[in-house]
């Protein structure tokens, strides 16, 4: 290839082979989609898209693609594959543009159908009403921790956790004002505030009013209606509702990653790279070392915990408390099994799936 024009005429005849191939892939996905319609297999399965990747990312070893850009182009194919299959609807803690919203996407692909919701108490409900099939929301944030609400539903929800993902969070500051100095309030998630405060200092913006809103989209939507304020917010969120950014990355600390979970209703089946979630009501619990107990037999059967957290039990008025616990393989997992089966009336399950990357 001399020529620019040599090598678009090569980069058509690529295109065309790969079009043709990925119609090929789609009508065996209808086939597949057919099979698991009759058996009632589940469409989304995160532990064969991780297999594919994995699988795809050797294949390339040694060239152009690395695993970051085979992942961005192959989960938009299973995306496209899964409508083929099912259309799929997914709810999400919105509004369009919020950083839940970016993560849904990131799984599900354009060609979904997206239903933005105002509260994460309203994802829940949605899908266990059957109104979608799938729900995101966030469950835990590097530097604020825990997000409780989604913890106290998934103590009483049906719905299981099918998916994790960690995505880093970005921040920007947008305002439609001339200048910094002509803002008068600021919008923002209440995290979202937390999050900024050292750049808040710096420009001498800590004594502007503050007003917290449900979520960093709905931020940017305030602020584009208000030439004297601003808004800390996504940058595709200040883009999408037309409000220039002034500062991009204006979060205190540069790794900061939010876990989001993707709940549905439905058992995935064992990968070999697992993480599962349960909450514990311990029958002892005011007994001295109940816990310490507890957690024993997790060492003595060799189950690694990567997180636990306390919660309030609000069904309780001695000031009781719940646990939840993360921690590595599956619930089919026979070392899993024999420790679980010693609590089996103190453990409520909450979903085993694919270990996510980048974990906090």
């Amino acid at each position: 290839m001399k020529t620019l024009d040599d090598c678009r005429k090569a980069i058509d005849s690529i295109d065309n082979e790969i079009l043709k191939l990925l119609n090929e892939r789609m009508k065996v996905v209808q086939r597949v989609g057919e099979i698991k319609n009759d058996s009632g297999g589940a469409i989304y399965r995160p532990e064969r898209e991780k297999a594919i990747i994995e699988r795809l990312t050797k294949l390339s070893e040694g060239e152009i693609l690395n695993k970051n850009a085979i992942e961005a182009i192959f989960l938009e194919i299973f995306a496209v594959s899964r409508n083929l299959e099912l259309p799929e609807r997914i709810a999400y803690l919105g509004p369009e543009g919020s950083f839940t919203h970016q993560a849904a996407e990131s799984r599900f692909g354009a060609m979904s159908d997206y239903l933005s919701l105002s509260s994460i108490a309203s994802v829940f409900k949605t899908i266990e009403a059957g109104r979608a099939k799938f729900g995101v929301v966030p469950i835990e944030n590097s530097r604020d921790g825990v997000v409780g609400e989604t913890l106290d539903l998934l103590a009483k929800s049906p719905m299981k956790i099918v998916a994790e993902l960690y995505m880093p969070i970005h921040m920007s500051f947008a305002s439609k004002a001339r200048h910094i100095s002509d803002i008068k309030s600021i919008y923002s998630k209440d995290k979202g505030f937390g999050q900024c405060r050292e750049f808040l200092s710096e420009h001498g913006l800590e004594n502007i009013e503050q007003i917290p809103v449900e979520s960093t989209a709905k931020a940017a939507i305030l602020a584009a209606q208000d030439s004297t304020a601003g808004a800390i917010c996504s940058h595709i969120a200040a883009k999408l509702y037309g409000v220039p950014s002034m500062f991009e990355n204006i979060e205190d600390v540069y790794n900061n990653t939010t876990r989001f979970v993707i709940l549905s209703d439905f058992k995935n089946v064992p990968s070999g790279e697992d993480k599962t979630s349960i909450l514990v009501r311990l029958a002892d619990a005011q007994k001295s070392g109940a816990l310490a107990h507890f957690l024993r037999d997790f060492d003595e059967g060799d189950v690694n915990l990567s997180k636990i957290e306390s919660r309030p039990s609000h069904d309780d008025e001695s000031f009781g408390y719940w646990f939840f616990i993360d921690f590595y393989g599956h619930i089919e997992d026979k070392y899993v099994q024999k420790v679980l089966n010693k609590h089996a009336d103190e453990v409520t399950w909450l979903g085993s799936y694919v270990k996510g990357d980048n974990a906090i």
